[in-house]
């Protein structure tokens, strides 16, 4: 009976598991975070060992930054020298037009253009207009009384017409950027035969632009040729004035050479 009473006795021991293993999301935004943070703080190092004409290069990199470059440009530039030659001040933002192109200033530019003029045409400096536009640096030469462009009604150059455009392409020769040139006329109706405002603003602004490519531009500078007749007059107040009868001359900002415009 003793025997029967003896039960074995058996015991449970429970192992108790360990926790859930922890996630490691948060591990990955931490880094994240920290990588961000470490580049923000280099970047306003280097801005702050940057020369403040650098920085400009920077932030106008970054104001006309397209995903559509044709080409490779860098904002750092290997000059900010619009011409060889000395002279002038450098204290606004600088453009690139495509691979491997000059810098252009617009004020450096427009003060370089003024000084050239003052000394070399004198004689027809009022008839220069020189401004800063979206699109670009742009020159105007217009006529007054006494001083045309063109012969009466005609594509035909004159003698101060053709220093005017020599002198800008002499100038132009260092910075690469793509050109944009258009006729303008005045609102008198064209005389001879069926050619109209029209085709005379066409015409001059093709002379004027074959008058730079022989004073030494090359031929692909030019982005278009435009000829608009007399539907944007200078003096809006007059559209018969003399002084709507002009060429401008547009150096465009855009790497990609486009012109969108700026009226």
């Amino acid at each position: 009976m003793s025997e029967e009473k003896k039960q074995p006795i058996i015991i449970k021991r429970v192992k108790k598991g360990g926790e859930g293993h922890h996630g490691g999301s948060w591990k990955v935004a931490y880094a994240d975070f920290v990588t961000a943070m470490m580049a923000f703080f280099l970047l306003l190092w280097l801005i702050t060992m940057s020369s403040p004409e650098k920085r400009a290069r920077i932030s106008s990199y970054f104001k006309h930054f397209s995903l559509f470059e044709q080409s490779g440009v860098s904002f750092l530039g290997e000059s900010s020298q619009i011409f060889e030659h000395p002279g002038g001040e450098s204290k606004d933002l600088t453009y690139e037009q495509g691979k491997g192109a000059g810098d252009i200033n617009p004020n450096r530019l427009r003060a370089k253009l003024k000084e050239a003029i003052k000394e070399q045409l004198a004689e027809i400096e009022d008839q220069f207009v020189i401004d800063i536009l979206d699109e670009g640096v742009r020159i105007q030469i217009v006529d007054k009384e006494g001083s045309s462009l063109f012969a009466p009604g005609s594509d035909q150059l004159s003698e101060k017409g053709k220093w005017a455009l020599q002198l800008i392409a002499e100038n132009l020769k260092d910075v690469r950027n793509k050109i944009v040139v258009e006729g303008h006329t005045d609102s008198l109706p064209f005389r001879r035969g069926k050619i109209t405002n029209w085709e005379l603003s066409i015409l001059r602004a093709a002379a004027a632009r074959r008058m730079m490519e022989e004073a030494g531009l090359s031929p692909d500078r030019f982005a278009k040729v435009i000829g608009y007749g007399d539907t944007m007059p200078l003096i809006k107040t007059n559209p018969a004035d003399p002084r709507n009868r002009r060429i401008s001359i547009i150096i465009l900002f855009n790497r990609d050479g486009l012109f969108r415009k700026a009226y």
